[in-house]
């Protein structure tokens, strides 16, 4: 299944879209995409309530705003230097364990909401990942057992303040929470519909212009082992959201480096999980 969330700000319900590309509103099956629902096998009992009742919901429309497809989780968990061209290009050793940061649950929004360049920002930069959300309450999970708490995959745009970043005392959290900086979606994929995870074509473009274009493929902790890795620190509850870094392109590592400004607009994409737009405005 692909699970969305739609509707004005802070008033999404939840949905469906279907394998025929129409969306369907299942507000009457009486959850939304939260930790209760995953934690609680509610896409098994979704699918279930489907088979009798989704000739009965109403249909979606194309002007309905796509919301983040997952009520805002308890954690968003991310890896930085995951991809071995990318931290090539930021010119650092490749990690030896993943590095892990925080990225605040305030920033999450929908995937083509406007990214709002917060105050002071001169050095805003993109970053496609993918990112997957926890089905399962996770601590201490080994990596043959690791997929198991996964409940599915959605596409991430990891908007970073490198000034924020790096340049004011080296905290990342502080570059990568600003609002807006979270936009995921359109939809988490089940997953049962992703084959492989560790094996998906991901890409971003900026004004048109292709800036990232890579694969999974290029992990150095695949997906089994960030699961693992990051359970053995912290418990993973259901619905909470893993970021798994992003492959070489970003605006950091081009020479001379560029920033986005006000106009700009990005779109991006992973197989098997849709594309998103982000149009670029300055902070009001």
């Amino acid at each position: 299944m692909k699970l969305i969330r739609f509707g004005n700000v802070g008033h999404e319900k939840p949905g469906i879209l279907l394998k025929n590309g129409k969306k369907i509103d299942v507000s009457a099956f009486g959850e939304d995409f939260n930790e209760n629902f995953f934690g609680t096998e509610g896409i098994e009992r979704l699918h279930l309530w489907l088979i009798n009742n989704k000739i009965n919901c109403p249909t979606v429309g194309d002007e309905n705003r796509l919301g983040s497809p997952m009520v805002r989780p308890s954690k968003i968990v991310c890896i930085g230097l995951n991809y071995a061209k990318h931290a090539a290009e930021t010119g650092v050793n490749i990690p030896k364990e993943p590095v892990l940061f925080f990225k605040s649950t305030s920033a999450l929004v929908g995937p083509n909401d406007d990214l709002i360049l917060p105050k002071g920002s001169k050095k805003t930069d993109w970053e496609v990942e993918l990112a997957l959300v926890i089905g399962k309450k996770a601590s201490y999970v080994n990596k043959v057992d690791a997929l198991n708490h996964v409940a599915g995959y959605v596409l991430h745009n990891d908007y970073s303040e490198r000034t924020f970043q790096l340049e004011k005392s080296g905290q990342w959290v502080k570059g990568k929470s600003c609002d807006t900086f979270a936009p995921m979606g359109p939809y988490i994929a089940t997953k049962d519909e992703i084959k492989d995870p560790n094996n998906l074509n991901l890409w971003l473009k900026l004004n048109g212009k292709m800036m990232q274009n890579s694969n999974t493929s290029d992990f150095i902790f695949n997906i089994q082992m960030v699961v693992s890795y990051i359970s053995q620190f912290m418990t993973l509850l259901p619905g909470d959201v893993i970021s798994t870094g992003t492959p070489c392109g970003v605006g950091l590592g081009l020479n001379p480096p560029k920033y986005l400004k006000p106009g700009d607009v990005v779109e991006l994409g992973i197989e098997g999980l849709g594309n998103a737009k982000q149009h670029v405005k300055a902070y009001n």
